[in-house]
């Protein structure tokens, strides 16, 4: 059952869920790649302040080919030395980047945590792998510890993205002198991320399960799934049945179907959980069903 401010709103499926968490993060590696490529421009040869005062002419040609040899990267000179030399923003939003990443990481891990919430007295919707043998004074209690862990890290990840963003800004003149904290902190993010992303797929995503029976309970019992109805019967009518479903604590369906305002047939093909998901296909479904109808009317 989706959820909007935490109350029912329209079925969705775990697999849509899903697939939105693997859209978020694609999105985040094509950030991180277009940030940190410009990381590959360096200032060699640009001395104290970016004049290049006492370097040889050829060092600066000849020292970016090395240094490309020897990292593996293909680097490049800065077009501007002195700017290259002062200013420090590229590291600030490769760190926002990562930042990015761990937002969407984080909220990713609420979303597991929530959907996974119980047993009994949450929405147990989905089963999260076992990593932990049980509470100290609960007997039998399991914590989602992994989705745990990769929030602990986002939240480390968003206080280093503070830390080299004031520190590129505390910058002064024609030389930062705060870049070994900016270098520090985004190494930190970077290995923890990585860390992070690896246990969130290995010891949660990959083995996550559905509660198929609970899921399609919820569903079945929801009122939000009169907002599929309300075309059919109008909003007014659809309000005073959802509300009456939640008073008499009744099942939506056997209150539609006793106000007479919709068949039993018709009803089937609006309430069913994969036309509830796909817009268009229940109305395509009700057209042809009344088509077939009418067709043997005629005969």
């Amino acid at each position: 059952m989706g959820r909007t401010h935490l109350q029912d709103a329209v079925p969705i499926q775990l697999g849509q869920e899903f697939k939105a968490f693997a859209t978020s993060i694609g999105r985040d590696i094509k950030r991180i790649k277009i940030a940190f490529n410009d990381l590959k421009s360096v200032n060699m040869g640009a001395t104290a302040v970016g004049t290049g005062l006492n370097a040889d002419e050829n060092y600066k040609r000849i020292i970016v080919k090395e240094l490309s040899k020897v990292c593996g990267i293909t680097l490049t000179s800065a077009k501007d030395l002195v700017d290259s030399t002062r200013n420090v923003d590229v590291f600030v939003w490769a760190s926002s980047s990562l930042k990015t990443c761990a937002v969407n990481l984080s909220k990713m891990s609420n979303d597991l945590r929530l959907m996974a919430s119980g047993p009994l007295a949450g929405f147990n919707e989905i089963n999260l792998p076992q990593k932990q043998p049980g509470s100290s004074i609960m007997p039998g209690k399991v914590n989602p510890v992994i989705a745990e862990v990769v929030n602990q890290v986002c939240f480390n990840v968003f206080g280093n993205d503070v830390t080299i963003l004031k520190a590129a800004e505390a910058g002064q003149l024609e030389l930062n002198v705060f870049e070994p904290v900016m270098f520090y902190k985004m190494f930190e993010s970077i290995e923890t991320l990585t860390h992070a992303c690896d246990t969130l797929r290995i010891n949660l995503i990959d083995g996550v399960t559905a509660n198929k029976a609970r899921c399609e309970d919820m569903v079945e019992s929801s009122i939000g799934n009169i907002t599929a109805v309300a075309p059919h019967i109008g909003y007014a009518n659809a309000s005073l049945i959802a509300q009456k479903a939640l008073l008499e604590q009744r099942k939506l369906r056997d209150v539609i179907l006793e106000s007479g305002l919709l068949s039993e047939k018709d009803l089937n093909i609006i309430l069913k959980p994969k036309s509830l998901t796909r817009p268009g296909i229940a109305g395509k479904q009700l057209l042809q069903a009344r088509l077939k109808d009418q067709n043997h009317e005629s005969d």
